[in-house]
């Protein structure tokens, strides 16, 4: 499908992107009134089944639920790692850090996708990608640090910061083992068997804490949550950005992701009427140009 160079049709392309963008916003506040209630694997485990539940009448009847073969499994496995193991520590590390700063850290993947799409695929790099990713580096720890030097020179990093950092790097990798194990097939269907084979990665890790759960005692709330995130930060976003993807490229797409930590910090206040501090505010500045840089540079691509 070629992409549309209508103004108006790219218009309404960033217009859902940042819809898109404003639902993941959403799964990092989601999740940190959901995460006590609940161990973060199975926690990530039923949001992968729900997920993948709800992926699979798309699946089926656009293309049908064939199982793939055994070198197909073992490619699907490899990636659903990476990304089973990115939200399993960020549901852990929300236990241990806010929104925001969980938010402020993800703006990283971007550019060390990059850099893993440089060391396995050979793709070229770029100056601009680099400079996006030193900008949300800096921005990322200023706001991690809330602009204090004396936090800089201690190093004294969140545990959960540092968790959810581990996180990145793995979702970092998956953005490239996409590429590299692609075969062909429609990027759905591979999808869904990411889906399938995350959820038996989960269900062999959450294996022993499935029956001390009290399961009666879980609020309401909670299933609300998960339904919420595997429906519109899950399925919902992966449409949007399969279709944008079509007109602007990934490398624009994933450069969305820059908007997290202003997104969060208008969310954090609409729920909890809270806003950082103006040296924290600094550090989301930061960030925002790195955004400018990745979509321009690519706009001007032929």
């Amino acid at each position: 499908m070629k992409a549309s160079a209508h103004p108006v049709a790219l218009g309404v392309v960033h217009g859902y992107m940042f819809i898109s963008t404003a639902l993941v916003a959403t799964s990092f506040t989601v999740g940190k009134a959901i995460t006590p209630f609940l161990d973060p694997v199975v926690l990530t485990f039923i949001r992968f089944v729900l997920a993948a539940l709800l992926f699979a009448p798309y699946v089926s009847h656009r293309f049908g639920l064939r199982r793939p073969d055994r070198s197909a499994i073992v490619r699907y496995s490899l990636i659903s790692g990476s990304l089973a193991g990115f939200f399993w520590l960020m549901f852990l590390s929300l236990q241990m850090t806010t929104p925001l700063n969980t938010g402020a850290i993800f703006t990283t993947v971007p550019g060390i996708a990059g850099i893993c799409s440089w060391l396995l695929l050979k793709e070229r790099l770029g100056m601009y990608r680099i400079a996006a990713l030193l900008l949300a580096m800096i921005g990322a720890l200023w706001v991690i640090f809330e602009g204090d030097p004396a936090q800089v020179r201690q190093m004294a990093f969140n545990r959960g910061d540092l968790l959810f950092f581990c996180g990145c790097l793995l979702m970092a990798l998956y953005i490239p083992l996409v590429k590299l194990f692609h075969r062909g097939e429609p990027m759905a269907v591979m999808t869904w068997w990411i889906l399938i084979t995350g959820c038996g990665w989960l269900l062999l890790f959450s294996l022993t804490k499935l029956p001390g759960i009290p399961w009666q005692t879980v609020p309401a709330t909670v299933w609300f949550g998960i339904g919420y995130l595997a429906f519109f930060t899950t399925i919902v976003t992966f449409f949007i950005a399969q279709w944008s993807s079509l007109h602007l490229g990934p490398t624009r797409v994933a450069a969305y992701s820059y908007l997290y930590p202003p997104l969060i910090v208008l969310i954090e206040w609409c729920v909890h009427q809270t806003l950082p501090s103006l040296h924290t505010m600094l550090g989301i500045a930061i960030i925002l140009p790195a955004m400018l840089i990745v979509q321009k540079k690519e706009a001007a691509r032929p």
